[in-house]
């Protein structure tokens, strides 16, 4: 059936003409345990503020039957089933099935390989419930919903409102849930399973956690962690936003073969992922813990304050992102926590909003399927940084009275970007129109450079294309060397208001460092003088953020063409040998290892990925705590060769971390150094439930066409991996030096780009971007694929034109104008 997406109009006209009173939603997830079907009954009762008008509620799922204050209707159309002679108070009561539980959005089914347990999970943003149930599909037709739910005997209910009433009942048993508050269609949930569930008792909250059976044990191992870290969050946000989360019960769910995370009211999703299967790193717990704070704050950004359209979607996600991190420095152990988001989503900013892709963090958004193609680094990492410049700008307790205004004033409502910038506007006295103009609603980057003249030092700001710069608050900092590195003499707060500002530092410093302390968003550039020291000293910098900006400053140069790749993987190699932040080591192992990889000429890959690897085996060494050499040698798996590599597997052998026997394993695959065949040794050793998804990496690197064909097969046609692992799959098959066998697989992706958006938002954007080739083509194959995409939905044609703009610059540092030689 052809789904047409909801416009902007349609939405403001539904909007004036209804208001939703409540849904009673009953959902049968008893067919699941052996087959496909989910079965719903949504009945809703609305009014009208026009008798006799005409609209329609959105249905994207197969009717049985549909009713309209007892008359039957007509069949849906385009996933629509239109409503005419509508009376001043109504009741609609459509009873669907949804069989499309594997690759269909909305609900999936899922199958744990170790045990056969069925388990299913429900996702809705952005206008998904309407592929489950019938809803008015929008986020301004906020109502209560209240979920009866039949599920096999054994099974676990969640959903939104906290505990249920159950009772038996022939197939199973009824879980029978609360009234939700006032929500909007995709802030709703309901998952089921046999689950192991953890609950705990914290000031006043009943804390819940969900895992499926087959990873009790980690659920048990990390569990303490995540409740500390809820706790820590609902306490934080409760006094900045001056309103508790008002519902007693917060549960997460940890599911498998779910892409990210969700924010569903009183209910969180989670891939279960994010539950390691060997210790975590202190990245990868940085990383649990920021999440885990992102999705809670939608309680407030999204949940109890929702947008009033999508154009705004900024007001969720980029607040979201903010907030994980400002609660994550003020009221957990992840005190740097800005270094990390530096580290890694800000950079990925920077580049898109320097690309063909780039947008306005609010724009319009004409319909639904648009609004889907804005889920991306600019609406989240580069929101969440203007947001930190926004609270420097008009200081950290004016930000929190302006929030709390804002909450008291519009919950369990919907809201508009003016909404909130007239609450900050009054808590600061300050008139925001003209930084929400300039942040808001212009797209691009701000470039800033520092001189050095006779009157002193002056800071350069321009916009993006030369215009004038963004309001902004930065720091300029100078550094003086002294026997132990670099010490900060001095430091600026600079408030820019036009091109050139006057700073107050002193003269003959030994480095003067642009936005210290990552402030605001903007791209640096030494001037000619500070170049090389740059590239020289940042592992000098006495402060994880100070290097993370040093660090920001290279690689921009380097995706921008104003640096080599030998440059950059000086610096950053000389920035990992001196980090102090943990988390800040894994990601910046991550860029050394892409610049290696990625981004240098074909004749000095081999020089860089040796360096890499001597950096990788030095951090490992010397590392005193365990997790920063489980770092450093799942880093060194990527590039160790030769007797390095059997050293580096040996090791893996000898320890308890499966997942370094799977990259080392791998990396030996690659190069021809060991047998795809020695996987099913480590395949039956291995207690992961999904243990075969890194089986099927070792296969995808394999220099073999008949290996890869397997893969593509497993991977690309049938869709077989879990969306969580696409990326580790798809980096494993497309390797450098491979040339001759993956070139065939370049043209297959060609022929998957038009519908690549099957299955829903979340597979469009990982599948169009992570299977994108990066090797075995030239700028003019991504050129046929933009063409390929043009008929493509939006979130397809978004993703591709961003990460071709990516693989463009890597093609021109390594200097490629054909394919590489095989």
């Amino acid at each position: 059936m052809s789904v047409r997406s909801l416009t902007h109009a349609e939405a403001q006209e539904r909007a004036a003409l209804l208001t939703v009173e409540r849904y009673d939603v009953a959902v049968d997830f008893t067919d699941l345990p052996e087959g496909h079907d989910v079965r719903c009954v949504s009945t809703i009762a609305f009014s009208c503020a026009e008798p006799g008008a005409a609209t329609f509620v959105d249905c994207a799922a197969t009717v049985v039957s549909a009713t309209l204050n007892g008359t039957a209707l007509p069949p849906a159309v385009e996933g629509r089933i239109a409503l005419r002679g509508l009376a001043a108070h109504n009741t609609l009561r459509v009873e669907t099935v949804q069989s499309d539980t594997t690759h269909g959005p909305g609900v999936h089914k899922a199958v744990d390989p170790s045990d056969g347990e069925v388990y299913v999970w429900t996702s809705f943003e952005p206008d998904e419930a309407r592929f489950v149930w019938a809803c008015f599909d929008q986020p301004d037709l906020k109502a209560q919903h209240a979920f009866t739910v039949t599920a096999p005997a054994g099974w676990t209910v969640t959903s939104n409102a906290g505990a249920a009433r159950t009772e038996a009942c022939d197939g199973g048993r009824r879980w029978v849930f609360p009234d939700t508050p006032p929500l909007s269609p995709y802030n709703t949930v309901v998952n089921a399973g046999p689950f192991h569930e953890v609950r705990r008792e914290v000031d006043g909250y009943d804390l819940g956690l969900y895992v499926r059976r087959s990873l009790a044990g980690v659920l048990e191992r990390d569990a303490h962690e995540i409740l500390t870290l809820t706790a820590q969050g609902l306490a934080f946000y409760a006094r900045v936003f001056a309103m508790p989360f008002p519902q007693r019960r917060y549960d997460q769910v940890f599911v498998p073969e779910f892409g990210g995370a969700m924010e569903n009211y009183g209910c969180v999703t989670w891939s279960d992922t994010f539950l390691r299967r060997s210790d975590p790193t202190p990245a990868e717990r940085e990383l649990l813990a920021k999440v885990l704070l992102h999705e809670m704050a939608h309680m407030w950004f999204g949940n109890i304050v929702t947008m009033r359209w999508w154009d705004d979607l900024w007001l969720n996600e980029a607040f979201a992102e903010f907030a994980c991190h400002w609660a994550a420095t003020r009221a957990t152990a992840y005190r740097d926590a800005w270094a990390g988001h530096l580290a890694g989503g800000k950079l990925k900013a920077y580049l898109a909003d320097q690309g063909p892709a780039s947008h306005p963090i609010r724009q319009p958004v004409h319909d639904v399927a648009e609004a889907a193609a804005a889920f991306d680094d600019i609406t989240y990492p580069k929101g969440a940084s203007v947001l930190q410049q926004l609270m420097t700008y008009v200081g950290e307790d004016t930000f929190s009275a302006g929030m709390s205004d804002y909450f008291a004033r519009h919950a369990w409502g919907n809201t508009t970007l003016q909404d909130l910038i007239d609450a900050l506007g009054r808590a600061s006295g300050r008139d925001l129109d003209t930084w929400r103009a300039g942040w808001l609603d212009t797209a691009g980057t701000d470039r800033l450079t520092l001189e050095h003249g006779p009157g002193g030092a002056v800071l350069h700001a321009a916009g993006p294309s030369g215009s004038a710069p963004r309001p902004q608050v930065l720091a300029v900092g100078a550094y003086r060397r002294t026997a132990t590195g670099l010490e900060r003499a001095a430091r600026a707060t600079v408030e820019v208001r036009g091109p050139r500002t006057p700073v107050d530092l002193p003269s003959g410093a030994d480095l003067y460092l642009v936005n210290d302390d990552d402030l605001t968003f903007a791209t640096v550039r030494p001037d000619p003088a500070s170049r090389d020291a740059l590239l020289r000293h940042a592992a000098d910098l006495p402060g994880a953020l100070s290097r993370g900006v040093a660090v920001a400053t290279m690689w921009d140069m380097l995706v921008t063409g104003q640096a080599t790749a030998a440059d950059v993987a000086r610096g950053i190699g000389a920035v990992l040998e001196a980090e102090t932040c943990d988390a800040a080591v894994e990601p910046y192992l991550t860029l050394a290892g892409d610049v290696a990889e990625l981004w240098a000429p074909q004749d000095e890959r081999a020089a860089l990925t040796a360096a890499f690897a001597a950096t990788c085996r030095r951090l490992a060494d010397r590392a005193r705590h365990p997790a920063r050499r489980r770092v450093a040698l799942r880093a060194l798996a990527r590039a160790a060769s030769g007797s390095e590599l059997e050293r580096l597997r040996a090791e893996a052998e000898a320890g308890d971390d499966h997942d370094l026997r799977w990259r080392a394993l791998a990396r030996a695959v690659e190069l021809g150094e060991a047998a795809v065949s020695d996987a099913a040794r480590l395949l039956a050793s291995d207690p992961d439930p999904d243990a075969w998804v890194q089986e099927l990496c070792v296969r995808a690197g394999a220099p073999d066409a008949g290996t890869k064909e397997a893969v593509w097969h497993v991977l690309a046609d049938e869709r077989a991996v879990p969306v969580s692992w696409v990326g580790r799959v798809a980096t494993a098959f497309w390797r450098p030096g491979q040339d001759a066998v993956l070139r065939p697989f370049t043209r297959r992706y060609l022929d998957l780009v038009p519908g690549l958006d099957r299955g829903g938002m979340i597979p469009a954007m990982v599948y169009t971007g992570r299977l994108l080739p990066r090797f075995a083509i030239d700028e003019g194959f991504l050129d046929e694929a933009l063409e390929a995409a043009g008929t493509a939905a939006p979130v397809v044609r978004k993703t591709l034109t961003e990460q071709a703009d990516v693989t463009r610059r890597m093609l021109r540092s390594r200097g490629v104008a054909e394919p590489d030689a095989a």
